[in-house]
């Protein structure tokens, strides 16, 4: 079959024709063969299963599970949904590409697949800023948690979350699509992120630079800030508490969720550097961006699952149901 032509003049501009191109071209791992390729699909489809299901389990028990209507739980049954629609967006297709070594991903789709990864990630990033807060007032304010995190405010919050990384990057594919690509049209990883199509560009970037930057604080930067101050008061408050027993059991609740902080924001952050840092795209980017996007639907539930009493009974409670 005749592949589409690859340039496509959309308009003419001031400044010239814009070209778009018909698609783009997913390079996977840089420096590995096709046959590693092949076989590396096969952990990729454990690891989807395993983020499927594990995350629709939480999402699953919390919803008929009347004693998990918490604010705590809540928030974990929105974190395990946008983990869900994350790897729903992102390992199907690195699976394909993988497995059957096509490569092309048409303009317009990588473009939305860029937008849902990047608002996805600002909404599990709101929702890790709002379970640090949840902590926060259990801990330092035990007496005022129920009257502060209402039901109400609990749905506002969420509803919060999911409006703020859909306005902050519904600009994107819009600043990407006034380019024109020229250029090379290999996009150096299994999926399509704004810093690698933006530098596929032969126009002037300037403009994605500086939102691209400006998003990046404004929204993950001020979440992470946030969480950290949280937890500096959540420290001062247990590192107080007269009994050594009580304030393990208190910084114990807190477990979970530091650990989905640290694996959400710590690959984040050192993606961000080395991208700001410029150069050609290296194994370094690749690998940190897979760990990025791939890890925190995996981890999440094994964590939670694990760390939490009342989700690890109702697992394992349906598993001997099962076995019966």
């Amino acid at each position: 079959m005749q592949k589409p032509q690859l340039l496509v003049p959309v308009m003419a501009t001031p400044n010239g024709t814009l070209v778009h191109p018909a698609y783009f071209l997913l390079v996977g791992i840089p420096g590995l063969g096709p046959d590693i390729h092949f076989w590396l699909a096969f952990p990729l489809c454990f690891m989807y299963a395993m983020a499927t299901l594990g995350n629709l389990a939480i999402v699953l028990i919390i919803r008929v599970e009347r004693r998990l209507h918490e604010p705590m739980y809540l928030f974990l049954a929105m974190l395990s949904t946008i983990d869900l629609v994350l790897s729903s967006v992102t390992m199907p297709k690195m699976a394909s590409l993988f497995l059957t070594g096509i490569q092309e991903i048409g303009f317009n789709v990588c473009l939305a697949q860029m937008f849902l990864i990047h608002a996805l990630s600002a909404m599990e990033s709101a929702v890790l800023l709002a379970m640090a807060f949840d902590r926060f007032v259990a801990i330092c304010h035990p007496l005022r948690h129920a009257s502060v995190l209402t039901g109400p405010t609990v749905a506002k919050i969420g509803l919060a979350a999911l409006t703020r990384g859909f306005v902050f990057f519904f600009p994107l594919p819009f600043i990407l699509k006034r380019l024109s690509y020229c250029q090379t049209h290999m996009v150096t990883h299994s999926f399509c992120l704004h810093q690698d199509i933006m530098k596929l560009s032969c126009s002037d970037t300037r403009v994605n630079v500086v939102y691209g930057l400006f998003i990046i604080l404004s929204v993950m930067g001020v979440d992470s800030l946030f969480i950290g101050f949280s937890y500096i008061l959540i420290l001062k408050t247990v590192l107080e508490l007269a009994s050594q027993g009580a304030a393990l059991k208190a910084f114990n609740t807190c477990i979970s969720h530091l650990c989905a902080v640290l694996v959400f924001y710590v690959p984040l952050i050192g993606l961000s550097v080395v991208h700001r840092l410029g150069g050609p795209t290296s194994l370094l980017h690749v690998i940190m961006a897979n760990i990025y996007l791939l890890l925190p639907p995996v981890v999440n539930p094994v964590v939670y699952g694990a760390k939490t009493k009342e989700i690890r009974s109702r697992v394992l409670h349906m598993f001997s149901q099962g076995g019966r």
